[in-house]
C-alpha cells in the first residue's frame, strides 16, 4: 500500500483543527484561527514523523503528553496552569470521541485497508471521510456536553429552605435567583422571596388574605384580633421592581432563622426578612421562593440595591 506524505498531514491538519476548534467551542474560548492552525500543523508534523520513525523517542508516551500540552498551549495560551489543564483535560476526552467516530466511519467504508504502522492507524480511505468523522465527533459531543450542563447548572440552581418563625417552620424548594438583590432598605437586611401558600403554617390567614390591604393601610378589623398583634409588629413593607411591575411592594417579616440545604452542606442564617409574594413564582411548580445567590457566599456583604430584578410571573 502507498502512503502519501502530503495526503498524510493534510488528514492530520484537518483532524487537528477541528479537535482544537471543538475544545474551545466547548470551552467558550475566543479562539484565533491562525494559532489553531499552527497547532494542528504541529500535531501533523509529528504525526509525519511518527509513520517515518525517524527516531524512535516519536512514540515515546511522554513526549506525546508533551506534544498534546504544546499543541493546547499554543491554541489557546492559557494564563496559567490551571488553565492549562482544563484545556488539556478537554482536549483529551475530545480527540477520544472525534476518534472514535472517524474510525467507526472508517471501519464501515474500507476496514480491510485500514491498518497500524508505527503506532498509527493508516490506509487509502478517502480524506472526506476523515473530515466527516471530525464533523460528528464534534457534533456528538456539543450536543452531550451541552445535554449534561443543563442537567448540572438544574440541579446547582435549587436548594431546600427552611423558614423557623414563632417556634413554626415550614420547608420548601428554593429556586437560586442571581438577580435577588432585594433587601430592607431600612436594616439593610437580605430579602428571601416565598409563596403565599408555602407560609400558611406559620402565618394567620387572616394576614395572609388582606396582603394588599395591610401593605395599602386599609387593615380590616379581624388582623387587629389580639392573636394576630404579635406578628403585626414583625411585619414591614418592602419595595420591589420585577417584570411587569416597575414599583411593587411586598409584605415581609424577620425569621427566627433560615437555614439552606444544598447538596451536602447546611448553612444557617440569622436576620433575614421573609417577602410575601400573592401569587405562583413557577408556572410548573418546581420552587416556591426566591433566593439571591449571595447569601450562598460566605463574607460576601451584598448589593446596596433595593430592588429585586427576576422573572416573577403572576
Amino acid at each position: 500500500m502507498t502512503i502519501y506524505l502530503d495526503v498524510v498531514l493534510l488528514e492530520n491538519l484537518c483532524m487537528n483543527y477541528i479537535i482544537l476548534f471543538a475544545t474551545g467551542y466547548l470551552l467558550k474560548k475566543k479562539m484565533k484561527h491562525i494559532r489553531l492552525i499552527l497547532s494542528a500543523l504541529l500535531g501533523g508534523i509529528y504525526s509525519i514523523l511518527a509513520y517515518l520513525q525517524i527516531l524512535e523517542i516519536y512514540s515515546h508516551f511522554f513526549l506525546k503528553v508533551m506534544l498534546s500540552v504544546v499543541m493546547v498551549y499554543i491554541a489557546y495560551h492559557a494564563k496559567n496552569i490551571k488553565n492549562l489543564a482544563k484545556e488539556l483535560l478537554f482536549f483529551y476526552l475530545t480527540s477520544f470521541v472525534f476518534g472514535g467516530c472517524a474510525f467507526a466511519l472508517l471501519y464501515f467504508v474500507k476496514p480491510e485497508e485500514i491498518f497500524m504502522l508505527n503506532g498509527s492507524y493508516v490506509g487509502t480511505y478517502p480524506l472526506k471521510i476523515a473530515i466527516l468523522g471530525g464533523i460528528v465527533g464534534f457534533t456528538i459531543t456539543a450536543i452531550c456536553f451541552h445535554y449534561v450542563k443543563a442537567k448540572l447548572s438544574r440541579k446547582d440552581m435549587y436548594c431546600t429552605i427552611s423558614i423557623y418563625f414563632k417556634e413554626k417552620q415550614i420547608t420548601t424548594t428554593a429556586l437560586l435567583d442571581t438577580g435577588n438583590m432585594l433587601k430592607d432598605p431600612i436594616t439593610s437586611m437580605p430579602v428571601i422571596v416565598v409563596e403565599k401558600e408555602k407560609l400558611k403554617n406559620i402565618l394567620p390567614d387572616s394576614i395572609l388574605n388582606n396582603l394588599n390591604k395591610i401593605i395599602g393601610g386599609d387593615v380590616p378589623k379581624e388582623v387587629y384580633e389580639d392573636e394576630n398583634l404579635e406578628y403585626m409588629t414583625k411585619f414591614r413593607v418592602i419595595p420591589f421592581s420585577s417584570i411587569g411591575k416597575a414599583n411593587g411592594m411586598l409584605l415581609g417579616f424577620k425569621a427566627n432563622k433560615i437555614i439552606i440545604e444544598q447538596e451536602d452542606t447546611n448553612k444557617t442564617l440569622q436576620n433575614i426578612i421573609v417577602g410575601i409574594y400573592d401569587y405562583s413564582l413557577s408556572k410548573k411548580g418546581q420552587y416556591s421562593a426566591l433566593i439571591g445567590l449571595d447569601l450562598l457566599e460566605e463574607g460576601l456583604e451584598g448589593s446596596d440595591n433595593d430592588e429585586l430584578i427576576t422573572n416573577v410571573s403572576r
